[in-house]
């Protein structure tokens, strides 16, 4: 199974943000949207980082409550891994464990075109399993 697969399902729509806005409004967006990361875009809609739950802890930790007034640039993580739709959900799997992250910004001709979360690649991982379980016991059945 493909990323293609678990944006066909989900849907393209990626939440992003302004390199020029704050940690609060980020948190804000965070917590309105009920979603973990948000894609730092600039006006080309080009990505130039994310920030995450994780990013906004650790800067209110060092920082303070000042951190909240900061650019989202100062705090995001910059050095983007992305994927494409032609990965399989088992290559994005080892990619968010190797490289310790829970969202993975999908782009295709360097556009924007969805994000996928951990969160969607072990569902997809358990659906793929569920299916070969029950073709498996089929098969057996009618064997």
């Amino acid at each position: 199974m493909t990323v293609a697969r678990i944006l066909a399902a989900k849907g393209g729509e990626v939440v992003t943000i302004q390199p020029h806005r704050t940690i609060a409004e980020a948190s804000r967006l965070l917590a309105d949207r009920r979603i973990g990361a948000v894609v730092v875009a600039g006006a080309d809609g080009e990505p130039r980082g994310i920030i995450s739950e994780r990013d906004i802890v650790r800067a209110v930790a060092d920082h303070g409550a000042a951190a909240l007034d900061a650019p989202v640039t100062r705090h995001m993580t910059s050095r983007l891994t992305m994927t494409s739709r032609h990965e399989t959900v088992g290559q994005v799997m080892r990619l968010m464990t190797e490289g310790r992250f829970r969202h993975v910004p999908v782009v295709e001709s360097g556009r924007l075109i969805g994000i996928i979360s951990i969160g969607d690649v072990v569902k997809t991982h358990i659906e793929e399993i569920e299916t070969e379980h029950r073709a498996l016991r089929e098969y057996i059945a009618t064997a």
